[in-house]
């Protein structure tokens, strides 16, 4: 007989996100159900594990990457809310801006993946991010998601 790990519902969210941050892609897509949907709001949503999956790839790509320091989190059975800071990276730029998650997990798979974020603040982390290429005091260091 096969024992099966089945994680609650913000492990399943935590360990999705430590995986995209510590450039695992294929682990990350991997907590895809098939159909998923994912959205960054006021953007295009993306149906599916194949579409969804190639953000995550791409991030993990050399010269880009991802980082996350989750603020707090928070569920209600399949519904994980997170409250985090992102930090995005083309080089050494890095981006960090804040976004509220929600995450639907059914049988240890994400089926719905939306994000929320205010386009003013990530329009300050780019000036922090271009900022800090010159004076790295201008940003702080992220506390980055532990495994």
């Amino acid at each position: 007989m096969t024992d099966v790990v089945v994680q609650d519902e913000q492990a399943t969210v935590l360990t999705f996100l430590a995986d995209m941050q510590d450039g695992r892609a294929e682990e990350a897509v991997a907590a895809f159900d098939e159909d998923v949907v994912y959205t960054n709001v006021g953007l295009a949503t993306l149906r599916g594990r194949n579409r969804a999956g190639r953000v995550i790839r791409l991030l993990a790509q050399p010269a880009l990457g991802f980082g996350v320091e989750v603020t707090s989190i928070a569920s209600d059975g399949a519904v994980v809310l997170t409250e985090r800071i992102d930090e995005l990276r083309v080089g050494p730029l890095r981006v960090r801006f804040w976004v509220c998650g929600r995450f639907d997990v059914h049988d240890g798979r994400i089926v719905l993946w939306r994000d929320y974020f205010d386009n003013l603040d990530i329009a300050k982390g780019v000036v922090r991010g271009v900022l800090a290429l010159a004076i790295p005091a201008a940003q702080r260091k992220m506390t980055p998601l532990q495994r």
